[in-house]
């Protein structure tokens, strides 16, 4: 991922999909997708592994989503897929994203591709890998976060010594690495779950999705603020990843 992050999004598309990573079991897909959560990654990967692929029983033929949360909003890559898995009231439909009205919406992650689709007879219906995949997504944002602070407070230097010296500073930094690794392990545990079809899978789902969600709270105030006034400019790196981690717990 370190070696590729600079290629245009078709050609990583490409590429992931030539490694296989779309067939990846879960907990090896956990471990991909915390990687590409880390990098930030552009390409509908998320939503083709997570969300389309349990719904329809199959991968997507090029890029693919899932529309299962009953109203159609806030979808994510649905601006985008070659096919649309619909949950309604009579089951799984798959349809051509070219046939389906979806209009992106803007969200403050330029990087992400979320739309509103209309369609009919929409129910409820998100599998737990989604929720698995959102959750470790998040933890990989998260970690990038951490380690682009604690790079910073060591170089940054106040009052003749780095700030990263300060204990207030060490404790916010400490907050952060507890919270993700309390992630990390939940959102593995789900992935588990998954992988193993145990009667908890759904329970373990929403536990990582709560952790991953308390987590990026934590990482995303401490983060911000130890950046200082840098945080907030677009030219800084870790504006990125605070912006894909709160979409992540949005989503």
């Amino acid at each position: 991922m370190a070696k590729s992050r600079s290629l245009p999004e078709d050609r990583l598309w490409a590429q992931y999909r030539e490694l296989g990573w779309l067939e990846a079991p879960p907990v090896e897909l956990a471990i991909v997708l915390e990687e590409l959560g880390y990098v930030a990654d552009p390409t509908p990967f998320l939503a083709s592994a997570t969300w389309f692929a349990p719904l329809a029983g199959r991968l997507p033929e090029g890029a693919g989503t899932a529309v299962c949360d009953g109203t159609g909003r806030f979808v994510l890559d649905a601006d985008r897929a070659d096919e649309v898995a619909l949950v309604t009231g009579d089951g799984v439909v798959v349809v051509n994203g070219a046939d389906l009205a979806a209009k992106r919406v803007d969200v403050f992650d330029p990087t992400l591709h979320v739309a509103h689709v209309e369609a009919q007879d929409l129910v409820a219906g998100v599998p737990d890998l989604a929720l698995m995949g959102l959750a470790v997504t998040a933890v990989g944002s998260c970690r990038r976060i951490l380690d682009l602070v604690v790079e910073h407070v060591k170089q940054r230097v106040q009052f003749g010594v780095p700030i990263g010296s300060f204990q207030a500073v060490k404790h916010k930094a400490a907050d952060m690495y507890v919270a993700i690794e309390r992630a990390r392990a939940l959102a593995y545990f789900s992935a588990l779950t998954i992988a193993e079809d145990d009667a908890g899978r759904g329970r373990a789902a929403l536990m990582a999705k709560a952790a991953a969600g308390e987590c990026q709270r934590v990482v995303f105030a401490h983060g911000l603020q130890l950046f200082g006034a840098m945080g907030f400019t677009w030219e800084n790196e870790v504006q990125v990843h605070l912006k894909r981690a709160k979409a992540c717990d949005l989503l």
